[in-house]
């Protein structure tokens, strides 16, 4: 659940808004900015055809999702995808079914009863769905039939469940760390096309300066001991792929790859990354989630020369807690 609530926007600050107020299209997919998410575009744009395609961070779907509810929607379509609940949906969803929009939203992230309660009753279609990444839900909803929406689920469900079985995905993973890259992909896909010149040749250069990026991380890490083996490691770029390293060549149980600002990125080999990020103001899967350590200017300074913190160490005891 993202820790964010809901304030007034304006278009300087979000220019979707404009797009949304001015659109020509009856539909809208709203999801998030990275390769599940783009799946997710290429399946609605083979179901719909054109359509209004907006990308948002997690820290920013809030405000975008008010700001969509003050405007009339005419009946028109709003598809969510990939996106979980934050704080004060409920009242969102509930404008947005008041201003006419018909919501339907996909998700794979982890809900509370309560959560689902208080959305279902507003859209036409509420899905979530645990065991599949956000591309596989479009992807059985939208075109269950259909070979190309169910190779795109294939591929980006691998990357984003951290299958690791098709080389693919991981290929089209990285290419995304570059949100440049966004559009082009998301046009490959719709075409059924997962690789070609430019993919390979972003792939090759930034796999180039990744590898750097892991090593450096991977040689500042820190090891805590106790119930699980934990890395905490500064994050220089690309800490999905860091995470990974930092486990085979460190053989860790969890891996805590955080930023100067304290924001960190969890994977786990036990479950409980979802439930160890709920107290750092985050959330997300079981096995990959992220979150916010509050640093002082002290933490900062202490995690720039050290590599460590006062944090860690309570970090470590709530993860031996699961």
């Amino acid at each position: 659940m993202v820790g964010i609530g809901f304030m007034k926007s304006n278009e300087e600050e979000m220019p979707e808004i404009g797009l949304v107020r001015d659109r020509s299209s009856h539909i809208i997919h709203l999801t998030h900015n990275d390769l599940d998410a783009v799946g997710a575009d290429a399946i609605h744009r083979i179901k719909f055809g054109e359509l209004l395609s907006i990308f948002s961070s997690v820290g920013k779907f809030p405000h975008l999702l008010s700001a969509i509810a003050d405007l009339p929607g005419n009946g028109d379509l709003i598809s969510i995808s990939d996106l979980g609940f934050p704080r004060g949906a409920e009242k969102a969803v509930k404008k947005l079914k008041n201003n006419n929009w018909n919501v339907e939203w996909r998700d794979h992230h982890r809900w509370t009863d309560e959560e689902v309660a208080t959305v279902e009753k507003n859209v036409a279609l509420l899905h979530i769905d645990t065991s599949r990444c956000g591309c596989g839900i479009c992807a059985t909803d939208l075109l269950p039939d259909d070979p190309v929406a169910q190779e795109i689920a294939r591929v980006v469900c691998d990357y984003d469940l951290w299958k690791n079985e098709d080389p693919r995905a991981a290929v089209l993973g990285l290419v995304l760390q570059r949100r440049k890259n966004l559009i082009h992909v998301r046009d490959c896909l719709k075409n059924g096309v997962f690789s070609d010149p430019k993919i390979e040749r972003e792939y090759n250069d930034i796999r180039t300066e990744m590898d750097q990026m892991m090593e450096k991380s991977r040689r500042k890490a820190v090891i805590m001991s106790s119930k699980y083996n934990i890395a905490f490691a500064p994050l220089f770029g690309y800490p999905s792929e860091t995470a990974a390293y930092i486990r085979k060549t460190l053989g860790t149980d969890i891996e805590v790859i955080v930023s100067r600002g304290g924001r960190f990125s969890l994977r786990s080999v036990p479950p409980i990354s979802h439930l160890v990020t709920r107290e750092y103001r985050g959330g997300g899967h079981p096995h990959s989630a992220g979150g916010n350590f509050d640093f002082t200017w002290k933490d900062r300074i202490l995690f720039i020369l050290f590599g460590k913190n006062s944090h860690f160490k309570k970090f470590a005891e709530i993860a031996d807690s699961f």
